[in-house]
């Protein structure tokens, strides 16, 4: 049975505007709302220009936020997700939006196992569930410029991070950081 289509759920910008995207079976995924999705767009619009960089959606469920960095340009977006469900959707969203070419690859595993191994990249969006708790060894384990985190709380980012913007969107909370010690490749005001 194909998953169901997500309310109001599309790609907000980009060569795939307007697609409908569909979720994973079942509750556990919560996807980034589009209102949600816009605001992180606009935001990292101002820090960095998309065109061409890798990034890496951890936690990626129906992989709505790297589809839609891909839609705007992204050179390749790693979707991390364990769920063989989720896995399906993303795969089933990527050809749906046209954008099952070789930008994308969806990697089962679990995020912090991924991290585990050297990984490098430009921008991280990370929307792990609400009752995820280990942030600080994540971003100890993430090599990336910038990182978008997605939380139901206010964060503490471990020393090399700091935080670029802060904003409340009714029980999302969008954190963008930057890691102190990563080359500015891509971002906007550097060369």
């Amino acid at each position: 049975m194909p998953s169901p289509t997500l309310p109001r759920v599309r790609v907000i910008g980009g060569s795939s505007r307007g697609r409908r995207l569909r979720a994973p079976a079942g509750t556990a995924t919560r996807p980034t709302s589009d209102r949600v999705r816009e605001a992180v767009f606009d935001m990292l619009d101002t820090l960095v220009d998309l065109d061409g960089v890798a990034v890496v959606d951890l936690f990626s469920g129906s992989g709505a936020m790297g589809i839609e960095a891909l839609s705007r340009g992204a050179g390749s977006v790693v979707f991390v997700e364990r769920a063989p469900g989720a896995l399906a959707a993303i795969r089933a969203n990527l050809v749906s939006t046209g954008l099952d070419d070789e930008r994308a690859r969806p990697t089962r595993a679990e995020a912090l196992a991924y991290l585990a191994r050297p990984h490098r990249f430009d921008v991280a969006l990370v929307d792990p569930p609400y009752a995820f708790d280990q942030w600080e060894e994540l971003l100890g384990r993430l090599d990336a410029d910038l990182a978008v985190l997605e939380s139901d709380r206010e964060l503490q980012v471990p020393v090399g991070w700091e935080i670029l913007r802060h904003k409340q969107y009714g029980d999302t909370l969008v954190t963008v950081v930057r890691h102190a010690d990563a080359p500015r490749r891509g971002q906007k005001g550097t060369p």
